[in-house]
């Protein structure tokens, strides 16, 4: 199998974001030589991945005493950057350069990493594959032919390959845990407001965005959401603080294989998931099988509410976006789930009423079980074309249904939600598991998430066997 990678024996070299962070402090490799190795390294393999956007001469934090000062990354291309087009991954318009960084941007420069740019999604992160109607699509490092999946696929792309141990990215269906599991990387969604919410959740009916990024350790999740409440902290939610392994508690997880759609998961996936809990119940927690606290009309719901973000989108697109946007080049997804919005008008009320009420009925998951384990994705990811948005709207919406059935409970109910690594396919593509908590309980997901990692450690593309460095 054919991989692409960038790893090399340059001043990343195979580092993690804290190893890197502690090197520059330590002064024995400096952000300069940093950056001048990951935009290297980008040149060398995007040629093949097509996961940036755009790319800026490298932009140093100020604070050398931030908690990831000089460890490079990306923004993905829905956060406004100063000096940077933000085109949402939209061929229907043409983006000019945003006068100021956005609020999100601000917190997160503010944990001292080099921005070299921003990384490419599919169109209004609608989509769970990172493809388009006529530009290359966002390949996965792990088999270039197989969607490293959406909407933060650029991020995950470049995370996965090792251009940048650590990117940007944000979850309003599963678009950091969907791609996480795509590339065998550790996709932390935090709970609603728990970081600076970017400027289009101020035009949402129901705030469903997360903020957050993707890494290749845990502590590197761990150390960037600490770095971020040293900027910024919602009162009205505990502090995480700075998590540095398991905790001794043992807990109650309830094991979730049911699916909002009622979609069965393939084997590597039920596996992956069962062999999961066989690893909690080993160091001692509890593990038990639950039900789901919706019904399937939460999936109906979903969709209709897609539905009208779409049309709002499309239908608003010269006015929010760019006097250029047309709105006959949007994409097939987003035109047909437009057109699926205004033949279903009625039912939008009714589905935003029921959907207002998901996070107590999510709740109740947790009266008795402190964390819930469940599959990330009904299926591994599929090969590039599967769900590209040129698939006909009523078989692409019917697979992306089966496809994406266990992520957007969370967006709702505005719930965390962690997907980590839990090995390979039998085809050698990775797995992903997810683990969900209370509202506010990210803590807890990340101490289990270093115990999953020290006792099964994750399986990354610069430890395959069958890698080969792109040329």
């Amino acid at each position: 199998m054919t991989t692409i990678h960038a790893f090399s024996d340059d001043a990343l070299g195979d580092h993690d974001a804290v190893t890197l962070a502690q090197l520059v402090r330590d002064r024995q490799v400096s952000p300069e030589e940093l950056a001048a190795a990951a935009a290297a390294r980008a040149q060398c393999v995007d040629p093949e991945l097509h996961a940036v956007a755009c790319q800026l001469p490298p932009r140093h934090g100020t604070n050398p005493n931030a908690e990831l000062f000089g460890v490079p990354t990306f923004i993905k291309d829905n956060t406004d950057v100063a000096g940077l087009p933000t085109t949402h991954g939209s061929e229907a318009f043409t983006a000019r350069p945003a006068k100021k960084d956005g609020a999100y941007t601000t917190q997160f420069l503010s944990t001292g990493m080099t921005l070299l740019g921003k990384t490419r999604m599919p169109e209004f992160g609608f989509n769970a594959s990172t493809e388009y109607m006529t530009e290359e699509p966002v390949r996965n490092p792990w088999h270039p032919e197989y969607s490293v999946g959406a909407s933060s696929g650029g991020s995950a792309a470049l995370v996965a390959a090792g251009v940048v141990p650590i990117a940007h990215a944000n979850d309003g269906g599963g678009s950091i845990r969907i791609p996480a599991a795509c590339a065998g990387l550790v996709g932390l969604k935090p709970s609603r407001g728990r970081h600076r919410d970017g400027e289009q959740v101020s035009h949402l009916p129901i705030h469903m965005i997360s903020e957050g990024v993707l890494t290749r350790s845990v502590r590197d999740t761990a150390a960037f959401v600490a770095a971020c409440e040293n900027h910024w902290r919602n009162q009205k939610l505990a502090p995480i603080g700075r998590v540095c392994g398991p905790a001794q508690r043992k807990l109650r997880v309830g094991m979730l294989m049911d699916s909002v759609t009622g979609e069965s998961v393939d084997g590597p996936t039920r596996e992956a998931v069962e062999q999961t809990a066989a690893l909690l119940e080993a160091a001692g927690h509890v593990v038990e099988p639950i039900t789901l606290p919706v019904t399937s009309q939460f999936a109906d719901d979903f969709v209709q509410y897609w539905a009208l973000l779409a049309d709002l989108a499309v239908g608003t697109g010269r006015l929010i976006l760019d006097r250029s946007f047309d709105a006959a080049k949007a994409d097939g997804l987003s035109l047909g789930l437009r057109a699926q919005h205004r033949r279903t008008l009625h039912r939008t009320p009714g589905a935003l009423l029921r959907l207002r009420r998901v996070a107590d009925q999510y709740a109740r998951m947790f009266a008795r079980h402190e964390v819930v384990l469940s599959p990330v994705l009904s299926h591994t990811t599929p090969r590039i074309g599967y769900i590209s948005p040129t698939v006909d709207f009523p078989d692409l919406i019917d697979r992306l249904r089966r496809y994406v059935a266990y992520t957007p409970l969370n967006n709702i109910a505005g719930t965390p939600a962690i997907s980590l690594p839990a090995g390979l396919s039998p085809d050698g593509l990775p797995v992903g598991v997810q683990l969900s908590a209370a509202y506010g309980d990210e803590r807890t997901l990340l101490e289990l998430a270093f115990l999953l990692e020290a006792e099964r450690p994750f399986t990354l593309l610069s430890s395959s066997e069958t890698s080969s460095r792109a040329t």
